[in-house]
């Protein structure tokens, strides 16, 4: 270690160390989460050695879902002195909110991907042999009154449960009446 900087690392033995890229360090200087360090006399950065647990300290609230802008903010306020645990456990349980109602989203999905494999394992028994089936066509017309997903399918809302069990849209009810 250069002796001028005293107890310092380099920009590639604290990524190392860290489990993280060159680039990740300097994406966290700009993001404000560890501070830029000063650099030798050829220019490269030169870390304090306590940037090491700081990067650590970012990587595991990173894990659990929170962000670099929240992390910047937290710990600006922590390095001026400051209390920020009110502010970390009030996103924290933002977050929690935010997985629940993406569990709730993903047990909606799964529940229509099961539907929709009941249907088209009844569609493909009743299509002969290299002929169309038509699977896609059968999807039922998304809700626009329900919920907002990124998915595949809408949601149950367009569908009845049959005395068997079996979930049917409202299109193919129709059919079925015909």
């Amino acid at each position: 270690m250069d002796q001028r900087f005293g107890n310092t690392l380099s920009g590639g033995e604290l990524a190392r160390r860290a489990g993280v890229s060159p680039d990740t360090l300097r994406h966290y200087e700009r993001k404000g989460v560890i501070a830029p360090p000063p650099r030798g006399a050829n220019g490269y950065r030169r870390y304090p050695a306590e940037t090491l647990a700081r990067v650590q300290l970012i990587r595991r609230a990173l894990a659990l879902g929170f962000t670099l802008d929240d992390l910047a903010g937290v710990l600006r306020t922590r390095d001026r002195g400051g209390i920020p645990c009110e502010r970390v456990r009030a996103l924290a349980a933002t977050k929690l909110e935010d997985v629940e109602a993406r569990l709730r989203e993903l047990v909606a999905l799964r529940n229509d991907l099961r539907a929709a494999l009941r249907t088209w394992d009844t569609q493909l028994a009743k299509t002969r042999a290299g002929k169309r089936a038509g699977l896609l066509d059968s999807l039922p017309a998304p809700n626009p009154a329900g919920p907002k997903r990124s998915a595949l399918f809408s949601t149950n809302q367009n569908k009845q449960v049959t005395a068997r069990g079996r979930a049917v849209s409202n299109k193919q009810r129709k059919k079925t009446k015909q």
